[in-house]
């Protein structure tokens, strides 16, 4: 499995192709760097640096598209990013054989004892805040290979998603704001075919026109946020938020404050019905459960995928619970 990080690795900084890596999971630092590696089996990481990376994507099959997904709060490479990707990539599978490959985009969090947990959240989220910028390098490297001369004879088409959990959506925003306003003169091109906010660990108003998220309804043809009333990490998020006095209710909880100020490319997916049978806390509901059964919302976004336009044409829609396993 390919994927990319700003943890700090064991070794050197100094990054250098198909070197074996390792990462010490106490150490959440943000490295100011980007590694682009390949997960050859668990805890074998081997770095192969950006050309060889975005090379191997653009060689995929014609129809296989990207979905980047970037992971939420308190979860480490193993076993939690991984185990999730893996499995969001058989899920997609199972639904539509070939039509993505889940790229992890894995940044530094701590995933201590519940007893901690205000003090992880403040951790991750000053982390989430600074991996931003090291994400913003991500689409610099790639803008700057797509407009290599070498890469101009041949150009590289593939369509690229990105699904955002929890506090992932944190470090999609900041990546996103951080590129468009210091390298694109504050312009978002459309990079991604959809955005897929899950459970979202956002200010639930921060959409809209002249908000810092402004970015990330411009960077995509289709922003999707999926919301539950009953996720249970949302009101602990609002109160660690105290501290920061921040106060507004999170986008993961009721959806978009109001829908009606936002682009008509903006939907919202009432994940209610459903999202405490594939996870305790009602918060990571986009997998399958205990059975087996896959979510309703894998169906919805491999469709959102295959097709380029969300189905039903609905901005706001209710996801129902499948059949029992």
């Amino acid at each position: 499995m390919l994927f990319v990080t700003n943890r700090t690795p064991e070794q050197s900084a100094r990054s250098r192709t198909n070197r074996n890596i390792s990462f010490d999971y106490q150490n959440t630092a943000v490295s100011q760097y980007l590694y682009f590696c390949e997960r050859t089996g668990q805890d074998q990481y081997t770095e192969i640096k950006s050309k060889a990376f975005f090379g191997r994507l653009k060689q995929l099959p014609e129809k296989v598209q990207l979905l980047l997904y970037v992971h939420g709060f308190n979860n480490n490479m193993e076993p939690d990013v991984f185990t999730n990707a893996e499995r969001l990539q058989r899920l997609m599978d199972a639904h539509s054989p070939e039509l993505v490959l889940v790229v992890p985009l894995i940044w530094p969090c701590d995933d201590d004892s519940v007893a901690a947990f205000a003090d992880d959240y403040w951790d991750d989220q000053d982390a989430a805040d600074a991996s931003g910028l090291a994400f913003s390098r991500m689409l610099g490297k790639f803008d700057d290979w797509r407009r290599d001369p070498a890469q101009q004879q041949e150009p590289c088409l593939r369509r690229m998603n990105i699904l955002a959990h929890s506090m992932g959506s944190r470090v999609l925003n900041n990546a996103l704001r951080e590129w468009a306003e210091k390298h694109s003169a504050g312009n978002m091109p459309q990079l991604f075919r959809n955005v897929f906010l899950v459970a979202a660990d956002l200010e639930n108003e921060i959409l809209e026109q002249g908000k810092s998220g402004r970015y990330i309804v411009d960077s995509a043809r289709n922003t999707v946020v999926y919301f539950a009333s009953d996720d249970y990490a949302m009101p602990a998020s609002k109160i660690a938020n105290v501290r920061h006095k921040v106060l507004s209710r999170r986008l993961g909880m009721t959806g978009p404050e109001d829908l009606t100020k936002l682009p008509t490319r903006v939907y919202e997916v009432d994940c209610d019905d459903f999202n405490n049978r594939f996870d305790r806390k009602g918060h990571a509901y986009f997998l399958d459960d205990a059975h087996g059964v896959a979510s309703p919302v894998i169906e919805h976004i491999a469709a959102a995928i295959d097709g380029g336009r969300v189905s039903p044409a609905n901005r706001s829609v209710v996801l129902v619970a499948p059949p029992a396993g």
